[in-house]
């Protein structure tokens, strides 16, 4: 393929479980990045341009390579677990968080807020100090050290900790402390010293589609001709940006940043078409976790009380080709997954041997 030639191939016709498996092993159908849903058809478009769908068998030679990529499992992200969905929790250290109200902006509120997730099952954390929902006040550097700093040092003697910051000293300083990636919205766009001092700490990253660079006007730009497609390209864009300085993909995650300058509709049809973004070939990251359009969709108000409608939106991204998914509710999301995973291989896991 040229690389003038901007090119996506979307996996349609998902399968999932024992259909998935035999549909495979007849070659019918691919598996969709390693995992255990397969499509059976594909979309092609070239810059921009619907070319049509059709079935795996009609894919053109010059394509293959590109149709490889969505079957094959990316890298392990941050040397973390493979074989499932992992779940991240979110631990806000801030005052204004627009989930709990501030619930954990005490440092030992929100150290045993995390440890709470631990136990219930989060494979990782996600630290945060400055509230980035839509029209929230950016707060100083200082004031984000001072709130993120003993958080993190000492959640991460227990578990991976992600940063969730914009700013390159919060970086530093928090991945000295102990954490293992950031976790940045503007996908290193928002500080010029991002980049470096990802470089230099060898840590990994998960980039973050955002609308604009600024959360207070992000909304007003909610504006797209394609919104998957033009999500994809950019965290293409910022893939091989990073690449090409020396950061692989396998310390690299991609967020399509639902809510970040999108509205219902865009949350919908990112979510929707999610297995376009496998192309890309880095582990997907998926946050959908009582965000308003979850309220809107729900009827739910209170931010608080959307469990319900997050863990259905978890699930729908699960199915297709979420790696991580960032929640509040790590106990529930867990047992959701459990239970999925098992109604998808169509038997129970192997019960642990009763200790002696």
């Amino acid at each position: 393929m040229s690389a003038s030639i901007e090119r996506w191939i979307e996996p349609l016709g998902l399968l999932h479980g024992p259909a998935a498996f035999h549909a495979i092993k007849l070659g019918m159908a691919l598996p969709l990045a390693g995992g255990s849903s397969a499509f059976t058809m594909v979309r092609l478009i070239e810059e921009g341009e619907n070319l049509g769908i059709g079935p795996l068998s009609e894919v053109p030679e010059d394509w293959q390579d590109a149709l490889s990529t969505l079957a094959l499992r990316p890298v392990p992200f941050a040397g973390l677990p493979i074989d499932r969905p992992l779940v991240m929790g979110i631990v806000n250290v801030t005052p204004d968080s627009f989930s709990d109200g501030g619930r954990h902006a005490e440092h030992a509120a929100a150290i045993e807020a995390g440890h709470a997730m631990l136990e219930a099952g989060a494979d990782i954390l996600d630290i945060g100090g400055e509230s980035t929902r839509p029209g929230a006040d950016p707060v100083s550097v200082e004031e984000e050290l001072r709130r993120v700093l003993p958080v993190v040092r000492e959640l991460a003697k227990a578990a991976p900790v992600s940063i969730d910051t914009r700013h390159a000293r919060v970086m530093e300083a928090t991945l000295e402390a102990g954490a293992e990636m950031i976790n940045d919205i503007s996908a290193l766009r928002h500080d010029p010293e991002a980049i470096r001092v990802l470089a230099r700490a060898e840590a990994s990253v998960i980039l973050v589609h955002m609308q604009g660079d600024d959360p207070r006007r992000m909304q007003e730009m909610a504006q797209y001709e394609d919104v998957t497609l033009e999500v994809a390209r950019f965290l293409r864009h910022r893939v091989e940006t990073l690449e090409a300085l020396g950061i692989p993909r396998g310390r690299i995650a991609i967020d399509p940043g639902l809510g970040f300058g999108k509205t219902l509709d865009h949350n919908l049809a990112l979510t929707e078409r999610l297995p376009i973004l496998a192309g890309i070939g880095c582990r997907i990251l998926y946050g959908a976790s009582r965000k308003r359009f979850i309220g809107t969709l729900s009827g739910v108000e209170t931010a608080g009380e959307r469990t319900a409608g997050s863990i259905a939106a978890a699930l729908a991204a699960a199915t297709r080709g979420a790696a991580i998914l960032r929640v509040h509710d790590v106990a529930e999301t867990v047992q959701a997954l459990a239970v999925w995973r098992a109604c998808e291989a169509g038997e129970a896991p192997p019960v642990p041997a009763p200790e002696t």
